[in-house]
């Protein structure tokens, strides 16, 4: 009863062992759920059809993602009820605060949910789902969860509601896209995903925003399995899978609603050098986010819809120079998880404004020498 009582005390402890719970819960979940599916996928013969634009051999199901929003609504439910049966309440009363962006947020990631599974089984144009992701970008700020700050980005601080309204809409259906977009070659989008949720995991821990930081490890416990599938997966095995846009949409929403939060919520501390909220909330995200700009904008110049796919996406520049699948997966994580501690760290010291610059130069240097090298490789062939 003394141990029960002083990991009851403290709730580094107390939440921590609720972070490893869900974490664990939802692997060994999501492990159970995705051979369930596959074996489902492969008997209704539910398949992702090889074509021109697509890289993968052979048919492979693309509705892994329809074990993300239940093993993660599952396994954090069930860790704040057990919470509640055995915690004290002055740790689980933050949670009430929560409840209204809570709300709103559960119900942005069901719509998705229900418009990628939807899409994955029967197709839906992509002006159906502008329209759902724009549906649910106005629920997010019914919860109360909008860019209300900057801090210094473009020398700008403190936003009013006819401002930060539309710019929450336009952030939240960019980023949903750009995730989306980036789910190009194996283990990708997974990869940078996971990344993303345990920097926001551990963040949201260290500054008691408990409720969040179970998301997010719930969230990437869920990767972890999926992302062991897609990646060492074999087609003629029948045991590889694809997310599909089920999975992209959900995980975009859930990018969202945690990112908005860490902007919001991340504390000020005058008296001590911190990093900066708005690069702690999106430097996660630099790799997707820059990558649906550049392709918009190469689409744009050269008179195509920039709406329809292709294969101009960072990964495929990396696949044409030469470089396998696991290969530009590996580099392209490690390069976002470069981007993520050197912005957090230099935002300390650094100007916001410089630093955002900096890393628009350096994308773009490194696309300018990825285009060089395709242009030398096939200049030999």
């Amino acid at each position: 009863m003394t141990v029960i009582s002083n990991v009851m005390g403290d709730p580094n402890i107390f939440w921590g062992i609720n972070s490893l719970f869900v974490f664990a819960l939802s692997v060994f979940c999501a492990g159970v759920l995705i051979p369930q599916i596959l074996l489902i996928s492969f008997r209704k013969r539910l398949f992702d059809v090889p074509d021109e634009r697509k890289i993968h051999q052979g048919v492979v199901p693309r509705l892994g993602g329809i074990a993300f929003k239940p093993v993660v609504f599952f396994s954090v439910a069930l860790a704040l009820g057990i919470s509640m049966l055995l915690g004290d309440s002055q740790f689980l009363g933050k949670i009430g605060n929560e409840s209204r962006p809570l709300a709103f947020g559960f119900c942005t990631i069901m719509m998705l949910y229900l418009v990628g599974m939807a899409d994955d089984l029967i197709g839906i144009r992509y002006r159906a789902k502008f329209a759902i992701q724009i549906i649910c970008g106005l629920l997010v700020i019914a919860g109360g969860l909008w860019i209300n700050d900057l801090h210094g980005l473009l020398f700008i601080h403190a936003l009013p509601e006819w401002i930060g309204y539309p710019l929450t809409l336009f952030a939240v259906v960019f980023i949903i896209n750009a995730i989306n977009l980036i789910d190009g070659i194996d283990g990708l989008a997974s990869g940078l995903c996971g990344v993303a949720m345990l920097f926001y995991g551990l963040v949201f821990f260290m500054t008691g925003e408990y409720i969040y930081a179970l998301l997010a490890f719930a969230t990437l416990g869920v990767l972890v399995p999926f992302f062991y599938y897609n990646v060492f997966g074999d087609p003629a095995k029948k045991n590889k899978i694809f997310m599909g846009d089920t999975g992209s949409l959900t995980i975009g929403m859930m990018i969202c609603i945690l990112s908005l939060k860490l902007l919001n919520s991340f504390p000020v501390n005058s008296s001590m050098q911190q990093p900066n909220a708005f690069f702690l909330a999106y430097s996660p995200l630099i790799i997707p986010c820059f990558d649906v700009v550049r392709v918009y904008l190469h689409r744009v110049r050269n008179g195509k819809n920039p709406f329809l796919p292709d294969k101009n996406h960072i990964h495929h520049k990396m696949l044409a120079i030469g470089m396998k699948q696991y290969t530009a997966m590996i580099a392209i994580v490690l390069v976002s998880v470069c981007f993520t501690l050197c912005n957090i760290l230099l935002s300390r010291y650094v100007d916001v404004t410089l630093l955002f610059m900096l890393d628009i130069i350096i994308w773009t240097l490194g696309n300018l020498w990825l285009t060089r090298r395709i242009h030398m490789t096939h200049s030999k062939l």
